[in-house]
């Protein structure tokens, strides 16, 4: 058994974070990462990181937008926290070596991005994500932690009121392992592999979201699901914000730019939840453009001429010419919504406490909840940095006075017997069979636009894959890097919290934010200013509900 004070699950920049900190305040630090942490999802972002810095912004300015642009559901205090530390945590990812893009005058460049009443994303081209990454481990350092590379938790462990530790499986080896643990900090990352068209990266499974889920944590507000506005048609690959916060249009097959309809004062810079029904809408009502991946609209960037599409839109030049075989200085790019974030999460406050001490969360696969119904672009990245640090100062606080974790000797035979009869099985269930009906499952009934029929049917499939996933069957009986197995492992994972998702959306009879029902296509605040909490049973998710916190502003119709 291997034992540790602090086990931080994930090494994204959530992760990485809150190791830091933990690091820093002298506790014994281990991370356990599915990928190399320079490989991590958070690499993927590109248009920035939102921080109110210079004297024409303000803090205040910073911590309403995102209160409307969660449609009122964020909670105000954890958001006023948040917002303020956005200036001196993006100086400290300058300090720590991240090399942002700069304005002619030398200061920090700053782009629009939808919902804000400001320019304030702060980037580096647009690759923004990767270079807080690279930043942020070089700053880390492999010899201040021990690193577990290509694990994967299975399970937390929890006795005696309080978490103990956690399972994981050593891919290289095909060993499962008990790591003993005073605090565990949650920081998995996306869930977003529910679906089958998604911007996420095959490893965002939602692994934190589940084991905290089956230990007895509260997952919350997972009903609010984003779907990024532009996405690459074919692939899916993400088409940042940031080419419409450099000047992008949208414009249908009739060459309208059509968000002058649902967005008169911002067009498309509207939030992300406007901008995306507003492009299905188009589609479904026949103004859009059909190809062989089914009906999408163009984003236009030729017109902000060479220079600036290329030396800003690095990326995107890239992806658009090897994967789309178009070159976007000279040619439009076929898009399409796909989804993008989890606004849910495990329920923390801007600690990263959870409702089981010593178990703590940080990043997307927390929700504490500052996004509400809808997430403002740009706040994700500073999210990972801001509550990966607060998660790390508490998990080592805890730590540092908790009594020494007690796994059992049974806990490994226990936690592992499922798995091993999946490869003793001469017939059952194929994983890959059943992870892809449940991503066309969530893509057709449990998408941007929802109804009671659709979402009562996508949970009647969805429990039959459950039913299904009971007689799971593991064909390959290798052991190094064994692939099915794993596979067999996040579907069981994506299974309950796409049930979780289904069952949160059915019972919210509103549309807020991201969550938008045509049968309830009113806002309710009168019934649904709160937020969503599950609570597994063995019949399923159990919901209640928790009041959001206010400061001070009440809310008003969210209007772009």
């Amino acid at each position: 058994m291997r034992r540790h004070e602090v086990v931080v699950v994930g090494a994204g920049l959530a992760g990485q974070r809150a190791a830091l900190a933990a690091v820093e305040a002298g506790r014994e630090v281990a991370i356990v990462s599915k990928l190399h942490p320079l490989r991590s999802h958070s690499g993927a972002a590109q248009g920035g990181i939102n921080a109110a810095v210079g004297a024409e912004d303000s803090v205040d300015t910073h911590i309403y937008d995102t209160v409307k642009g969660s449609d009122y559901l964020g909670d105000q205090d954890a958001i006023e926290f948040f917002c303020r530390e956005a200036g001196p945590t993006v100086v400290e990812m300058e300090h720590f070596g991240t090399i942002f893009s700069r304005a002619p005058d030398g200061s920090l460049a700053r782009r629009a991005f939808g919902g804000a009443g400001f320019p304030r994303t702060i980037y580096a081209a647009d690759r923004t994500g990767l270079a807080l990454l690279q930043g942020l481990w070089e700053r880390l350092g492999t010899e201040r932690f021990t690193l577990y590379q290509e694990w994967d938790v299975t399970d937390v462990v929890v006795r005696d009121g309080r978490v103990q530790g956690l399972l994981a499986l050593d891919r290289r080896r095909g060993e499962f392992e008990e790591i003993a643990a005073k605090a565990v900090v949650l920081a998995t990352g996306p869930a977003g592999r529910i679906y089958g068209r998604t911007t996420n990266a095959h490893s965002c499974t939602g692994d934190g979201l589940a084991v905290a889920y089956s230990a007895g944590a509260f997952l919350k507000d997972m009903e609010f699901v984003q779907f990024h506005p532009t996405a690459l048609l074919e692939t899916s690959i993400l088409i940042t914000e940031g080419a419409r916060g450099e000047g992008g249009y949208l414009r249908n097959a009739s060459g309208d730019r059509f968000m002058a309809k649902y967005a008169p004062h911002v067009l498309e810079l509207a939030s992300r939840d406007v901008v995306s029904r507003a492009i299905v809408t188009e589609v479904q009502e026949g103004r859009g453009f059909s190809g062989p991946y089914g009906g999408y609209v163009h984003l236009e960037l030729m017109h902000l001429g060479q220079e600036k599409v290329e030396s800003r839109l690095q990326e995107i030049c890239d992806y658009c010419r090897h994967f789309a075989g178009i070159d976007p200085v000279t040619q439009p790019i076929p898009v399409y919504p796909a989804q993008h974030y989890m606004m849910g999460g495990v329920g923390t406050n801007s600690r990263g406490e959870t409702n089981l001490p010593g178990l703590y969360s940080a990043g997307e696969a927390a929700c504490v909840s500052i996004h509400g119904a809808n997430r403002l672009g740009g706040n994700s990245l500073l999210e990972t940095l801001v509550f990966g640090k607060q998660a790390g100062v508490a998990a080592a606080e805890y730590a540092a006075t908790a009594p020494a974790p007690a796994m059992h000797a049974t806990d490994l035979e226990e936690g592992t017997a499922a798995f091993r009869a999946w490869s003793s099985r001469t017939d059952g269930e194929d994983p890959s069979a059943i992870r892809n009906e449940m991503q066309q499952t969530m893509d057709r009934y449990v998408g941007i636009y929802r109804n009671e029929a659709d979402l009562l049917e996508g949970l009647k499939r969805i429990r039959v894959l459950k039913q299904r996933y009971a007689k799971v069957r593991v064909v390959d009986q290798s052991r190094v890097f064994n692939l099915n197995l794993i596979d067999a492992i996040e579907t069981g994972h994506m299974l309950d919290l796409a049930e979780v998702i289904v069952v949160g959306a059915y019972a919210r009879t509103e549309s807020r934010g991201a969550h938008y029902r045509t049968d309830y296509p009113k806002r309710d605040d009168a019934k649904w200013m709160r937020h969503t909490l599950a609570k597994r049973t063995p019949e399923g998710p159990n919901l209640s509900y928790a009041p959001v916190g206010y400061t001070r502003w009440e809310p008003k119709e969210r209007v772009y």
